[in-house]
């Protein structure tokens, strides 16, 4: 069968590989044309466009760039009309792809949500488009299967977190901190200040000015894929922080904590169980709509999950360098540590038994047969 794949963000081209792979393993006529990353195009299939050409974050930077996303949109709509898939699985990216989806069920096509736009958070209106236009939509949190069907009466499959398979794997490995070059002496603290330059450029500032307040820990910077290594040194001038490209997961693996941009991020530094702070700034016109439009206690995923603070958040004015200072102390005590990974452990429990990918690419396929 033909696929055709659209993930707009860093997040969607990592579960977007993972469902490539599973789909290829269940249909081995499989042909895949996507928007994605390089996890997608290295799991196989057709890149049409990359996401780093697409990713826009905030209102007013949206609204800046909306000429762009027009023109992508239109390409879009072309590209799936020459190619004729079987089903449309769109991963999250909502403002694009709920764009698309509203189109393709006018022209026919099968639509397959993979991965639900938050609309828990804001935007809930778009509930009953999407109970139109989707023939299917597959849910990764727990608490959404209940939001869905019990308050809109809209069936979807809850299918566990992806992420699961993809870190519970994972292990500590000595050749990870000697490649890097390092410190055997030091405990780590990583910094992940976001996927987008937009994002990065407003967090790791602040994150910088951290580093020498706490002399006995070595700092390492998380470079994200989308983004040229060279461009992070501006920043970094007169520092000797060590940038590691596109090694997220094995970095938080030898850390004892981190500092983390608000975004899927933060649910992986917790499945990771490495203590950390939550931060978020957007620029101030952006952050006010946002306060207007989106109803949520949290912004952090972990603290919407258990509907509770269990990881800090630290938001716009909060994103200091003195309130960063204490709260990296915080999690750095023992105290800290402990209460953090205890609360990871329910976490964990409550995201479900894995398997995300797999289960998806099956109801995928069975739902077209």
């Amino acid at each position: 069968m033909k696929y055709y794949i659209i993930a707009g963000e860093a997040s969607g081209d990592l579960h977007g590989s993972k469902l490539i792979k599973a789909l290829k393993e269940k249909d081995d006529k499989a042909q895949i044309r996507f928007w994605g990353g390089d996890l997608m195009q290295e799991a196989g299939g057709v890149l049409v466009k990359h996401y780093k050409m697409l990713a826009f974050m905030g209102f007013w930077e949206v609204i800046t760039h909306l000429g762009t996303i027009l023109k992508n949109i239109k390409f879009c709509k072309k590209d799936i009309i020459r190619f004729q898939p079987d089903v449309i699985i769109y991963i999250d990216y909502p403002g694009f792809n709920l764009r698309i989806a509203k189109w393709a069920k006018q022209q026919g096509f099968k639509n397959h949500f993979y991965i639900s736009p938050q609309v828990w958070a804001w935007k809930e209106n778009r509930v009953h488009q999407m109970k139109k236009d989707l023939d299917a939509l597959y849910v990764i949190l727990p608490f959404e299967k209940d939001f869905f069907e019990n308050k809109h009466q809209f069936n979807v499959q809850f299918v566990g977190h992806p992420l699961l398979d993809t870190l519970t794997q994972r292990k500590k490995s000595a050749a990870f901190i000697n490649k890097h070059g390092l410190s055997k002496e030091k405990k780590l603290i990583a910094l992940l200040p976001g996927s987008r330059k937009q994002e990065i450029k407003k967090m790791l500032p602040v994150f910088l000015k951290i580093v020498p307040l706490f002399p006995q820990y070595e700092f390492v910077l998380a470079g994200a894929p989308g983004i040229n290594p060279q461009w992070y040194q501006k920043f970094l001038e007169g520092s000797n922080l060590k940038v590691i490209q596109n090694k997220t997961h094995d970095l938080l693996l030898h850390t004892e904590a981190a500092l983390v941009s608000s975004g899927t991020a933060t649910l992986e530094t917790g499945i990771l169980n490495v203590p950390q702070v939550v931060c978020y700034r957007s620029s101030f016109l952006s952050y006010q709509i946002a306060k207007l439009l989106v109803k949520l206690k949290y912004i952090s995923l972990i603290n919407l999950i258990l509907d509770r603070e269990v990881v800090k958040e630290l938001i716009q004015r909060d994103f200091n360098v003195k309130k960063l200072a204490q709260q990296l102390e915080f999690i750095l005590s023992d105290s800290g540590q402990k209460k953090l990974k205890n609360d990871y452990k329910e976490l964990r429990t409550v995201l479900g038994t894995g398997g995300a990918s797999k289960k998806t690419a099956q109801l995928i396929i069975d739902a077209l047969q």
